[in-house]
């Protein structure tokens, strides 16, 4: 079966071309790599020793959406392309509606046109806001605080209007926090800029800065910093490829939105303390103010996937941590070919 993964350049994306050509697929990439990496989908083909096609545009070129259709059979979507970055969102949300929104039902609109079902939709927890709750389950109020969040939250009820609508069959999966790397130790994540807690911190060890900056440490918690729920990329990514073939194996499946994390909250400081036993470096941890809009504590309830697909995890904090450091302390600099 032939699936289009937008976005496949990407951490997430490449991540889950692996797990999809692990699992039988054959996969076509869509990507203008304005954030993704096309060494990222070479490291995927030679380690997995299977050419990926890989289309250089943009997800909504109708043009070039046309020339994909007519050379291939495409059987299911995975759709992850959008910007993805909040406080870009924020001081920019036009540019955030437009891609995210605006072109995705453009995206929609071909795909219910050209009969293709199946879509897998790359969500975020950023669809909840600020949530009193934890841990958070899918009734949940969604109250996005930011463009980002409410551009995913758009996505998701255009999706169950289709549904009723058209009858169209999808899976929005709602990730909490993303990290580690590939077994492979082929690909890992790269972003310009880093914000994310683990590979920022993890990239300062490698360069032999050993730098991490927490932002606040007067949370209601035991420690003072926030806490978050940490997934293992490759559990997001076969996550991604259990819900494509539960939609193509069950022509009558219910549509439907489910959170994808641990059930389980790591502090700052634990996560800092994690780092240090498994790269044996001693951090300069810097502390200051906290950023507007973190909660104290985000931990997800992954109860109705694993209830209704049968999702298992496979990774813990640990694995995450070190498969991470793997891929950090051999490319210090990310997918630059000029490694140090």
């Amino acid at each position: 079966m032939n699936i289009l993964v937008t976005g496949g350049a990407g951490y997430i994306g490449s991540h889950t071309i692996i797990s999809l050509i692990d699992n039988g697929f054959s996969v076509i990439v869509i990507d203008n790599f304005c954030s993704g990496h096309i060494e990222a989908t070479d490291a995927v083909s030679k380690y997995e020793n299977e050419k990926i096609k890989v289309y250089d545009g943009d997800f909504s070129d109708a043009g070039l959406l046309d020339d994909i259709i007519k050379r291939h059979n495409i059987n299911g979507v995975i759709h992850f392309a959008a910007h993805s970055l909040v406080g870009e969102s924020m001081d920019e949300p036009l540019k955030y509606y437009k891609n995210n929104v605006a072109k995705t039902i453009l995206f929609l609109e071909f795909l219910k046109k050209s009969g293709i079902n199946n879509f897998v939709f790359s969500s975020s927890a950023a669809v909840y806001g600020t949530s009193d709750k934890n841990p958070i389950d899918e009734a949940s109020p969604l109250n996005p605080i930011n463009a980002y969040g409410n551009t995913k939250l758009v996505v998701e009820n255009i999706l169950g209007s289709m549904d009723r609508a058209y009858g169209f069959k999808y899976i929005s999966l709602r990730y909490f926090n993303a990290a580690g790397a590939n077994k492979s130790g082929q690909i890992g994540e790269d972003h310009n800029p880093e914000t994310h807690l683990i590979p920022r911190v993890l990239k300062s060890v490698a360069t032999g800065e050993n730098k991490a900056v927490v932002f606040g440490n007067d949370y209601p918690t035991d420690d003072g910093t926030a806490i978050r729920d940490y997934i293992h990329v490759d559990d997001l990514s076969y996550a991604h490829v259990l819900s494509l073939k539960f939609l193509i194996e069950n022509e009558k499946s219910k549509s439907g939105a489910y959170n994808l994390g641990y059930e389980k909250g790591y502090s700052v400081m634990d996560v800092l303390g994690k780092i240090e036993e498994i790269t044996g470096k001693k951090l300069k941890v810097e502390f200051t103010g906290r950023r507007e809009g973190d909660p104290a504590i985000l931990v997800a309830s992954h109860e109705k996937i694993k209830k209704e697909l049968g999702f298992e995890f496979k990774y813990n904090i640990c694995d995450i941590i070190s498969s991470a450091w793997n891929w950090h302390s051999n490319h210090p600099n990310g997918f630059s070919k000029a490694q140090a």
